[in-house]
């Protein structure tokens, strides 16, 4: 039986497409072997969304070469959509597919075993305009399901070169989204989190259907799904249909991610983001009053070219006065072909560490706080696995559905369904907390509904 390992780079749409590029292998006979044996084909999923992405797939690429020199040498992903030359240039590599027609992946590895010429399968991204299907109707181990919805962005951000990368916004079918989430919870997933490259774009190129119609459609058709957490939503993309949606359904977690990189308007123009502040202190507002202790978590790009000391300031009162739940802070870095990389003051190393430093601990402060209000509360906690910090203690880790991480001692049986577990100590990273034995609940349900 011949194997195939794999080494996943990058977001959760990678990973997410990793899986779908194993379902096709798997359906040909293969076995699935780690990265660090020795396989008959590699297949490195590969990261642009910075230069050390680029750097750090090539780094990986090799060592796959020196494992198995006899090995066929498979790349994919964002680095071998934009820069398939560079990646044929290494010495070992034998195919290169980027975003796009994974589902030939196979067939070249077969034409590349009979003709041993190292085969480029890149096309041209900015001319797909359909969502291919990749299913994945089970992961390897999770307990939470990524359900790709979209594909592409039409955005164009000044820092940004995913587009390049992934093409513009194509939006997979609502009958193929409903039917991989039935498909998702039939095999045991209780959460499913909606992802993409601008998943809250998902229907702008669908005639009457929107994001907010499938959040809908999800929430009404699918049969014991528990949790629908949307992994990242853009301000401009949260209309008051959503929002309504949201307010209206008990499987949307109240957990959002917005991605803010930064609270100055000057900013925001050189960065060409789609929203003023105004704008999104707004849209937090009507969240926070249709979705009560709903988290906010977000994405901040500090020391961007030109960024004063003032507009530094303004990005941290907004984060202040709008009590983010959590933050990833980022000092800008250069992305070679795109326009900041160009743009003239560049901030100084030092200066984007001491705002990246300040940004976390306000960070680290915003989310104690946000905790603390769950003190003594009883939460429903999905059991992801045991908690690695102090094994041997029957301790396991999940989340509540507004994204707090939570300690407590359990068994194994529990992990990937929902139990009930009391805040004893609230706090951050994590949260401590004790199983609240549930027999009585389900005898009181059981009378109730007989």
């Amino acid at each position: 039986m011949p194997s195939v390992a794999f080494h996943t780079l990058g977001c959760k749409v990678n990973h997410y497409e990793t899986e779908a590029i194993w379902q096709l292998f798997q359906a040909e006979g293969y076995e699935r072997t780690d990265f660090d044996s020795t396989a008959d084909v590699y297949v490195i999923n590969t990261c642009t969304v910075t230069n050390t992405g680029d750097k750090k797939s090539r780094q990986v690429i090799r060592r796959a070469i020196r494992k198995n020199p006899d090995a066929v040498i498979c790349v994919t992903g964002c680095y071998a959509q934009t820069s398939p030359a560079e990646i044929m240039a290494i010495p070992g590599v034998d195919v290169v597919v980027g975003t796009q027609d994974r589902s030939k992946m196979l067939s070249y590895i077969q034409q590349y075993k009979e003709e041993r010429m190292p085969i480029n399968g890149v096309s041209n991204i900015m001319k797909a305009r359909v969502y291919e299907e990749l299913d994945v109707p089970a992961f390897t181990d999770r307990t939470r399901a990524s359900l790709k919805i979209q594909e592409g962005c039409n955005n164009f951000c000044t820092f940004c070169i995913i587009p390049w990368a992934r093409g513009l916004l194509r939006s997979r079918k609502p009958e193929d989204v409903l039917a991989q989430a039935q498909q998702l919870v039939d095999s045991g997933y209780k959460e499913i989190v909606l992802t993409g490259i601008h998943t809250a774009g998902y229907g702008e190129d669908i005639k009457d259907y929107s994001f907010a119609k499938l959040l809908a459609d999800l929430d009404k058709n699918i049969t014991g799904l528990k949790r629908i957490r949307i992994s990242s939503i853009e301000a401009s993309q949260i209309s008051d249909e959503v929002i309504e949606v949201m307010g209206k359904s008990d499987k949307i977690v109240p957990h959002l991610h917005i991605p803010l990189q930064s609270g100055s308007n000057t900013v925001l123009q050189r960065m060409r983001r789609k929203y003023s502040m105004e704008m999104f202190g707004e849209r937090l507002d009507r969240l926070k009053e249709a979705l009560p202790g709903l988290a906010i978590t977000s994405d901040v790009i500090v020391g961007f070219p030109g960024e004063t000391e003032e507009e530094f300031m303004e990005t941290y009162r907004f984060i202040e006065k709008h009590k983010f739940m959590e933050l990833h802070v980022f000092p800008y870095s250069k992305r070679t072909g795109t326009p900041a990389a160009k743009m003239e003051n560049q901030v100084p190393e030092e200066v984007k560490n001491e705002r990246v430093h300040k940004l976390i601990a306000l960070s680290d402060q915003l989310a104690k706080e946000y905790a603390s209000d769950f003190e003594d509360e009883v939460v429903e906690v999905i059991p992801e696995e045991s908690f690695k910090e102090e094994p041997g203690n029957n301790l396991f880790v999940g989340y509540t559905p507004n994204y707090l991480k939570v300690v407590f001692e359990g068994n194994e049986e529990m992990i990937g369904k929902l139990v009930k577990v009391k805040i004893t100590e609230a706090g951050y990273p994590y949260n401590k907390g004790v199983f609240v034995k549930q027999e009585m609940e389900e005898i009181l349900k059981q009378a109730v509904s007989s």
